[in-house]
């Protein structure tokens, strides 16, 4: 089966000029939503393979890579909005939305101001907000002052290893850190540090109502595990799964699993057959590792639910 194409091009939403890469001409539509640190160049390992059966956009976030800078103001409802812009220009029907990390508090946002717009969820390596305590919104905000302190360059090279397994290659890791010294600048940085440190949407998730996967790397120390199987309970039908050998960045780490469970997802919420399964997949919602009682879905690593 031939690549599909990936164009790129601007549009004005919510008062910014924002860069979207699309591939896929056929098919539901899917945007892609990528974490503060970094751009729509994290999402290589799906955006392609995703485009073979739906029309897929990621998006530069306001304030990084080849979008403009927002206003001073800008906030979490700010980014939801503006995804809803670009959704309803560039995507006729509702639309499967993919947000790793700070995307996926952007993505669970949009879901909630704009329902009518979004298909299902995917919150991968995700969180309520780092709003949901005073230490969490301090440490988002030193962030900030540490990008100021140090050049982009330095803070990606500090932060690039954390963000994935003690496993994974240096390859990985470098390419983790440039695509953050290539997207991030501090303005933006700032204004996404701020949206975070603000957001707690623990009271709204239960009346969350579309179709929604979580996703977490079973290593990831940045929101971890717990924080996603807390998503998990507070959503209603919701479906949890911890991808082993993944870090934080779980998308970039295990590329081809996370965008086996993504495509198999989406492909049930459109009622498609799933596409060949990646061998690495694991088992379904009904399977169970081990002897015994058949643990619940949280307590099984390995298991979807």
């Amino acid at each position: 089966m031939n690549t599909p194409a990936v164009t790129g091009g601007h549009l004005t939403a919510g008062g910014v000029r924002v860069h979207v890469d699309t591939a896929g001409t056929a098919g539901s539509p899917v945007l892609l939503l990528h974490g503060i640190g970094s751009s729509a160049a994290s999402f290589t390992g799906q955006l392609t393979a995703l485009a073979r059966r739906h029309r897929v956009m990621a998006w530069d976030a306001p304030g990084y890579a080849r979008s403009g800078d927002p206003g001073a103001r800008y906030r979490m409802d700010d980014y939801a909005d503006t995804a809803a812009a670009l959704l309803t220009a560039l995507a006729p029907g509702p639309a499967h939305v993919v947000g790793v990390s700070w995307g996926g508090v952007v993505a669970t946002r949009l879901a909630l101001r704009h329902p009518a717009l979004v298909r299902s969820l995917v919150l991968a390596d995700s969180t309520r907000g780092s709003g949901r305590t005073p230490e969490g919104a301090a440490a988002m905000r030193q962030r900030v002052r540490e990008l100021a302190r140090d050049g982009v360059r330095e803070f990606a090279r500090a932060r690039a290893p954390r963000l994935l397994s003690d496993q994974a290659p240096d390859a990985a890791v470098a390419a983790v850190r440039e695509v953050m010294t290539a997207s991030v600048r501090l303005p933006g940085y700032t204004r996404a540090a701020a949206s975070m440190a603000d957001t707690d949407h623990t009271a709204a998730l239960p009346g969350l109502n579309v179709p929604t996967l979580v996703l977490v790397g079973e290593h990831d120390r940045i929101t971890g595990v717990e924080e996603s199987r807390t998503l998990h309970r507070l959503v209603a039908g919701s479906r949890l799964t911890v991808i082993p050998g993944a870090g934080h960045l779980a998308n970039q780490e295990q590329p081809a699993l996370f965008t086996a469970l993504v495509a198999g997802f989406l492909a049930e919420q459109d009622g498609a057959a799933p596409g060949p399964a990646h061998p690495d997949a694991g088992p379904t919602a009904d399977a169970h590792h081990g002897d015994g009682p058949r643990p619940t879905p949280k307590e099984d690593p390995w298991t979807s639910d």
